[in-house]
This record gives C-alpha cells, sequence and structure tokens, in this order.
C-alpha cells in the first residue's frame, strides 16, 4: 500500500518533532520533509508534491495565511493547520479555510498530554481521510463577499404552497465551515422558517464563526444562548463544547437548550441531540440537512426525522471534503435527496 506522504510545516522544532513522531507511528504515513516557514513550505510543495501539508500559521519571514495563498496558487495541497484554540486563533484559522484549507488541529500539543492519544488519534484520521481529497487546478483565490441572492429571493417570494417545513436543521464536521459559508449567506432574509445548526467545533470557534457567516449573510446568524427562541430569519449556532437541543415551551414557542450532557458523546455540540429532539418536538415538520464531515454523527438523528413524517437532505460525495456523515445518511436509504453543495440552497427554498 503506497504511503501518505505529508510535509509538517512549523517554526517550532518541538511542534515539528512531535508531528513527525505522531504522524509516524501510523507505518501508512511518511513525513517526507519538514520547513521551517511560509516561504520554505511554498518551495518544497511546488518540488516534493505531498499529498498532504500540515501548516503553522505564525511563522517568520511568511506566515502560514501567505504560505497557503500561494501553494492554492502554484500547487493546490490538502493543507490541514495547526491552530490555537483561541477567539484570535478562531478568526485566522476560519480565513484560512476560507483560502482553501480543509480542517485544522490544536496548535498547544505541549499543553494536552492528559489527551494526547485522542489527539494522535484525530490527527491521524484527519490525515489519511484529507490526503486523498483531489484538489482542483491552481485558482486565484478571491477574498468572501456578501453574496447576491436576489434570484433566490424573487424565486421565494413567488413560492405561495402549504408550507409544511417548520424547521431547518443542519448537521456538519469536517469541511462544514466551506460548506455552509455557500447555504447560509445564500438564504433570504424572509425565509419563514427558523434555523439550527450543529457544527463540529471547539468552544473558541463557534462565536467566531457565526459571527463571520453573519457579517455576509441576510439571516441573523449568532451563536446560541440557552433559552433562544428559534423563529424565522434566525439561525441558531450550537455552542462548541456544548450540546443544544429544541424544546417547546407552552402551544407555539419553541426554544433551544443548552447543556453538558450527555457528557460521554463523542462530540459536542453532537448532530444527532440536536435531530433527535427536532424529531421529538417537530414531528412531520421537520427538515435535516447533513453536509459533509467525518463519521456518522446525525445518522440517529436523521432516521428519526424520517420516521417521524419529516424529510432529510444529503451533500454529495463529490463535493464534500469527507463523506463520511453524508454516507451514513445515504447508504441507510433516509435522504430524499443527496445534493451538491451549489444546489442546495434552492433546493432548501423550494422545501419550505
Amino acid at each position: 500500500m503506497k504511503q501518505t506522504r505529508i510535509l509538517v510545516v512549523d517554526d517550532s522544532a518541538f511542534m515539528r518533532r512531535a508531528l513527525k513522531q505522531m504522524l509516524e507511528s501510523d507505518p501508512d504515513i511518511v513525513v517526507i520533509d519538514t520547513a521551517r516557514d511560509g516561504s520554505e513550505a511554498v518551495e518544497k510543495t511546488v518540488q516534493l508534491r505531498p499529498d498532504l501539508v500540515t501548516m503553522d500559521i505564525e511563522m517568520p519571514k511568511m506566515n502560514g495565511l501567505d504560505a497557503l495563498r500561494l501553494i492554492m496558487e502554484k500547487r493546490p495541497t490538502p493543507v490541514l493547520m495547526v491552530s490555537s484554540l483561541t477567539s484570535e486563533g478562531a478568526n485566522v484559522t476560519l480565513e484560512a479555510m476560507e483560502l482553501g484549507a480543509l480542517d485544522f488541529i490544536p496548535k498547544n500539543l505541549s499543553e494536552m498530554s492528559v489527551n494526547i492519544l485522542k489527539v494522535k488519534e484525530d490527527l491521524l484520521k484527519k490525515v489519511k481521510l484529507l490526503a486523498k481529497k483531489k484538489l482542483g487546478r491552481p485558482v486565484k483565490r478571491q477574498a468572501v463577499k456578501r453574496p447576491n441572492i436576489s434570484t433566490l429571493s424573487k424565486k421565494f417570494d413567488s413560492y405561495t404552497s402549504q408550507r409544511r417545513i417548520g424547521i431547518i436543521s443542519i448537521g456538519t464536521s469536517t469541511g462544514g465551515p466551506m460548506a455552509l459559508q455557500k447555504i447560509l449567506p445564500y438564504l433570504p432574509a424572509n425565509l419563514p422558517v427558523g434555523v439550527v445548526v450543529a457544527q463540529h467545533m471547539p468552544a473558541a470557534f463557534t462565536g467566531t464563526f457565526a459571527q463571520r457567516l453573519n457579517k455576509i449573510s441576510q439571516l441573523e446568524i449568532r451563536e446560541a444562548v440557552n433559552g433562544d427562541i428559534i423563529k424565522q430569519g434566525v439561525v441558531l449556532v450550537a455552542p462548541g463544547g456544548k450540546h443544544m437541543r429544541v424544546k417547546r415551551i407552552g402551544a407555539i414557542e419553541t426554544r433551544v437548550v443548552i447543556s453538558d450532557e450527555p457528557k460521554t458523546a463523542l462530540y459536542k455540540p453532537s448532530v444527532n441531540e440536536l435531530m433527535l429532539s427536532v424529531a421529538e418536538f417537530y414531528p412531520g415538520r421537520a427538515l435535516g440537512v447533513i453536509l459533509t464531515g467525518m463519521g456518522n454523527d446525525g445518522h440517529a438523528g436523521i432516521k428519526a426525522i424520517k420516521q417521524s413524517g419529516g424529510k432529510a437532505f444529503a451533500q454529495d460525495e463529490e463535493s464534500s471534503v469527507v463523506y463520511g456523515m453524508p454516507r451514513a445518511v445515504v447508504d441507510d436509504n433516509l435522504a430524499d435527496k443527496v445534493l451538491p453543495i451549489d444546489t442546495m440552497v434552492g433546493e432548501l427554498i423550494n422545501a419550505v
């Protein structure tokens, strides 16, 4: 079996050694070289053609973002960012994903000795999956701008049939930030239902992520707090490190409940926890959407939504960064539609 070839980029000798040691603990992975700054990273990516690059952000001479831009222009390659789990780190990491990075791993490995086995397991899993992703031809990427949604708005305004869907629930993981960026900013301000989102992300990232989306969207997008009302025109993003569920209060009002339970859940926020509650409180009126991500979180929730009489959409394999979560739904014949990310918005508008 061909080994996965990795280029490790970091200005810290400790981090280069730590990453190399963890990566090469798997016989299917080999670190073909390391680089100490962004300019070295670009040069070695073009020369050595690695399957994947792990990229530090703060480096001398050329930082990780500038190196990422050049790599995507000269030789598009899967890139895994090495990020600090802070709000500042979140902003830079999300910008990196807008520039073409596929995912990130935590920077502070030296402080995570208790969880080092989990960190290593996640690193190896991500590297093996993301290294298989084929990127397109070199492209000059442009800054993300507020999209023009006038065409979609007109289509929505003219849609007058009886509405059966009462809520849209979206779950995603690896590749999710860019997938959501191709959906949420394009939804019109007069969308007649509320939207709830569970994106696998650390606690420091979800608020920043919601703020970035809110700036380019017509809907109000924000990180949810306990007791938020679900209402049309608002997208509530589950806070990282917590679970979000929906709960009916009185005859017509539905709110979100934020909690730590179950503490044993593999992911926080859990897509399953969110969608199971959506199925319970919106029987027959829920639309569950599963986007790119590894694993199968969301399968049980989508199954419950379907059993209650609701609908389910799944992102297709070609447009997914990792076709794990959508595959689990599609393979169990739970998806009413399997869609490329670029057509998802129109289908969501038609569905409500």
